[in-house]
């Protein structure tokens, strides 16, 4: 970017100019001048209308910044990775409302995405399989195409994201689709045991006649060609009815068959597959057996996390690869800062590097979606600043400006610091996960601790690491900026208030502090109060009691 010093308020730029010039898609050059007559000019030159959008929004961040007085400057710009897309997790208990989805849309676009899907699991409103939905508040097709229409309309494309494999307990557990499930019995997740249901049996010819089924109601909905079929994390293939053909054939042939059918289904309704790529990575040597047109998500959470290895490994065999970084929101109550942004840096990085086709970040809502909107969002704009310009550093003065209409430009940089409130605790808690861990993954300390029964684990992390923790929650909590919005300003006191609970809960309960303890039922209530009515102005009530059970089963 360059500028000059004259400057100009915005009702005297009384002349815009459009036009079409060879380049990348979504390049743009924005031009602020003064004229002879002393009047302003905009000039906008971009490849395509997606670069002109990009430009329209640029003035629209300057008209903000600078207020009644522009500068006058010359900015060329294009993103570094062609697909910038937000994946939210709507099926851990919090669907949002058909407005706050629209206001998410809107937000989306301001930050230059153009990719958005919606993670499913049970929570659309398939026709006779109400069983699955009911009581959960789930999106219809209507609501589908609405929304669709409204991303179109701001430049994001909007895709099909259905859980077809793993991660189906939601609907297994009922009697009509308990056949289905691969086993109802016990088998580990990753390192940790489970029992009953998670995963559909891939061979069972009803498993896939269900997906057809699924498929055939959701994909018509939408516009885009992609679909996301999921079919992360079935770790529990082989332990059931499909044991005999893994034993026989190997896990990793029995799983792609499986995701194949699922392909070729999508491919009937001309949509083109994307998956959760983690179990094909597991099996390196099968990753040329994926099909050739579907699309390799490579998705891990943590800065150590191999994008750059994932990359190289997919794209030797030609297949089509996005980066998957995530939020580091969910299980935290304030985030997870360091990771977060060591993890997406990683990606978007390696992604580059690599040529991949674009980033999906990640925002889950594992354990009852308990994290207030503003955490995910100073993430999600982190990531989407990366995404366009992974070579600049990120200033939080910007996104408190930008993303939070704070005009202090305090707000992004105060979470990014809240977010760190227990970072020795999460370099050194890992036996609060699993057992032999040092670092903890996936969770905060603050937050699994929480869960943990009074006399739990009560060894584990100094003592004087969780008393430095709930230290700096009480100074950050005197140092939040004021005069924000209303609601901002009531999540962001919530999010305090968990997070002292959680960390004087953490420290009573190592000092055997029965005093402590004593005070925190009354604390618990309120939670719990204000959990519920924040939750309803963004979200729908299914899900909701679900999610406040977390809280309730917290002993006290």
């Amino acid at each position: 970017m360059t500028g000059g010093t004259a400057a100009y308020a915005p009702g005297a730029w009384s002349r815009i100019e459009r036009e079409r010039v060879v380049g990348p898609p979504e390049f743009y050059r924005l031009r602020l001048a003064r004229e002879e007559s002393g009047q302003g000019q905009i000039l906008i030159a971009a490849t395509d209308e997606a670069g002109e959008r990009h430009a329209e929004r640029t003035v629209g961040q300057l008209a903000r910044q600078y207020g009644d007085v522009l500068p006058c400057l010359e900015i060329e710009d294009q993103p570094a990775l062609s697909a910038r897309g937000v994946m939210l997790d709507v099926s851990r208990d919090r669907v949002p409302t058909g407005s706050e989805l629209r206001d998410i849309v809107e937000t989306l676009a301001a930050l230059k995405i153009n990719h958005f899907q919606l993670y499913t699991e049970h929570t659309f409103a398939y026709r006779g399989h109400e069983e699955a939905w009911m009581g959960w508040s789930p999106i219809t097709g209507e609501e589908v195409r609405v929304l669709d229409a409204e991303c179109e309309e701001e430049g994001i494309e909007l895709a099909a994201n259905q859980n077809c494999f793993g991660h189906l307990a939601s609907w297994l557990r009922h009697p009509k689709y308990a056949h289905l499930a691969e086993t109802q019995g016990e088998w580990v997740f990753d390192v940790w045991p489970r029992s009953g249901p998670f995963s559909l049996c891939p061979v069972d010819p009803k498993s896939l006649e269900l997906v057809e089924d699924l498929l055939g109601q959701l994909l018509p909905n939408f516009t885009s060609r992609l679909v996301n079929i999921g079919c992360d994390e079935t770790y529990d293939v082989g332990f059931g009815r499909s044991k005999a053909e893994v034993e026989e054939r190997g896990r990793a042939a029995v799983y792609l068959e499986f995701v194949a059918k699922i392909a070729a289904v999508a491919r009937r309704h001309g949509k083109r597959s994307m998956f959760w790529a983690d179990i094909a990575l597991s099996h390196p040597e099968c990753v040329k057996d994926i099909p050739e047109d579907m699309i390799a998500l490579a998705w891990g959470y943590e800065p150590e996390s191999p994008f750059a290895r994932w990359c190289e490994l997919l794209m030797a065999a030609g297949r089509e690869t996005w980066v998957c970084p995530g939020t580091s929101s969910w299980r935290s109550i304030t985030g997870r800062t360091e990771e977060r942004k060591g993890n997406i840096d990683a990606a978007v990085a390696a992604g580059v590097s690599h040529s991949a086709s674009g980033m999906l970040l990640c925002d889950w809502g594992d354990t009852g979606h308990h994290q207030q909107w503003p955490i995910a969002l100073n993430a999600i704009a982190y990531g989407a600043a990366k995404a366009w310009n992974p070579e600049a550093a990120v200033d939080p003065r910007a996104i408190s400006l930008h993303v939070f209409g704070d005009r202090s430009l305090r707000i992004s940089g105060w979470l990014d610091e809240l977010g760190d409130a227990d970072i020795e605790l999460r370099r050194t808690c890992g036996e609060l996960s699993a057992k032999g861990r040092v670092k903890l993954p996936n969770q905060s300390a603050l937050f699994i601790d929480m869960l943990k029964k009074w006399d739990e684990q009560r060894e584990v992390g100094r003592l004087e690491d969780w008393v430095l923790a709930a230290e700096r929650i009480e100074r950050l909590a005197r140092k939040k900026p004021k005069g924000l919005e209303l609601q901002l300003d009531d999540e962001l006191n919530h999010t305090l208030a968990v997070a002292r609970f959680a960390a004087a809960r953490a420290v009573g309960r190592r000092r055997g502090d029965e005093a402590t303890r004593a005070g925190l039922g009354e604390q618990l209530e309120a939670i719990i109060a204000e959990h519920r009515r924040l939750w309803l102005l963004r979200s729908r009530e299914g899900g909701l009691e679900h999610s406040c059970g977390y809280y309730r089963g917290i002993e006290v």
